[in-house]
């Protein structure tokens, strides 16, 4: 295994079964089939799925993540042709949509069928349904022949997985199987969109951009704010205070990086580091910089993997550069919000 494997406090957890090809999907889907929790990948990051229509399985989810049951999961389907089975009055939008980015990194919330069990929606009326673009996942769910409950294998609030060792070091011996189908490719979760009414609207940024969402619709929707940063939510990922590493995120310019530094290092002792896009100048040796994560897209993909770094190095103060705005750099600078807003709860 890499160097992703462990983050220190997770290093000597006795390990799940990692399996993977054909066999290894076949043993997934035998233990969803049987009530058992699995960790699989997608193209966004890995999941941890269970049977949809199952509530003793989907419960074994909330327990393992720690995640307060009225959190609403998201339905993983192995085609665009099941959302009639999940989903009522499904407008124009919605199947628009659909056929543009299915399988993809987009979640559409619709009005929910009576398929939809409350353990899944939280008892909120709406279902949340993506169809993920990630081959295992594809041949997971068409074996499986049903839908699949999979919020990000770790632990409610945390660092999401990207890689099968991730969820290995996250969640050790709390599941028994882990399908690996390599480090996932987009790195951030999927784009979320409420279509349940007469107009879309994101309720969070993700792996889809703002751009060709707008292409499809005709028009650029409008982006939810974060909600309370505890609480309900009215879909996954929407809290204002998530996908948190320990050390703590303080998000900065490139113009202000400076002035950031000399009020983080004249506070006191502790260890502070940089992830920026690109190469920076005149850095305090103080600092540990982290390799530079690239543009929108590449950034996204390797966000998560730069965070969990930062807690291996055992840093207090991670400083984030995000990168420009466009494509996925709105969901960039989403998730380093939600990490940041995290640190300054805790007080850390």
């Amino acid at each position: 295994m890499n160097d992703d494997d462990a983050t220190g406090h997770g290093a000597d957890k006795a390990r799940p079964r990692v399996v993977d090809g054909p066999s290894g999907t076949r043993l997934a889907v035998a233990a969803l089939r049987a009530g058992d929790i699995v960790a699989i990948p997608t193209e966004t990051v890995y999941g941890l799925a269970a049977d949809a229509t199952n509530e003793h399985a989907i419960a074994k989810i909330f327990a393992v993540k720690g995640r307060p049951t009225n959190h609403p999961l998201i339905v993983h389907i192995g085609s665009a042709d099941q959302i009639d089975e999940w989903a009522v009055g499904i407008s124009d939008h919605a199947r628009a949509l659909a056929d543009a980015f299915w399988p993809g990194p987009m979640t559409l919330l619709l009005r929910r069928s009576a398929k939809a069990i409350d353990a899944v929606t939280g008892g909120r009326d709406t279902v949340g349904l993506r169809v993920p673009a990630h081959p295992v996942a594809l041949e997971l769910l068409k074996e499986f022949a049903g839908g699949v409950a999979a919020p990000s294998a770790n632990r409610f609030g945390r660092v999401s997985p990207t890689t099968a060792a991730h969820v290995v070091t996250d969640l050790g011996t709390d599941i028994s199987l882990v399908l690996d189908g390599g480090p996932c490719t987009v790195g951030v979760e999927s784009t979320i969109i409420d279509v349940s009414g007469e107009t879309p609207v994101v309720l969070r940024p993700g792996g889809l951009s703002l751009e060709m969402i707008s292409e499809v619709l005709g028009f650029r929707p409008v982006v939810e704010q974060p909600s309370a940063p505890v609480g309900e939510s009215r879909a996954p990922g929407t809290l204002a205070m998530h996908y948190a590493p320990k050390a703590r995120v303080v998000i900065a310019s490139m113009a202000t990086l400076s002035e950031t530094f000399a009020g983080i290092l004249g506070a006191g002792p502790g260890t502070v580091g940089l992830l920026s896009p690109a190469s920076v100048g005149d850095v305090p040796d103080e600092v540990v910089v982290l390799e530079p994560a690239g543009g929108p897209e590449d950034y996204a993909e390797v966000l998560y993997a730069r965070l969990r770094q930062a807690d291996r190095l055992g840093l207090a103060v991670l400083v984030c550069v995000p990168p420009s705005p466009e494509g996925l750099g709105l969901a960039v600078l989403d998730r380093l919000q939600r990490a940041a807003a995290a640190g300054m709860s805790a007080g850390e």
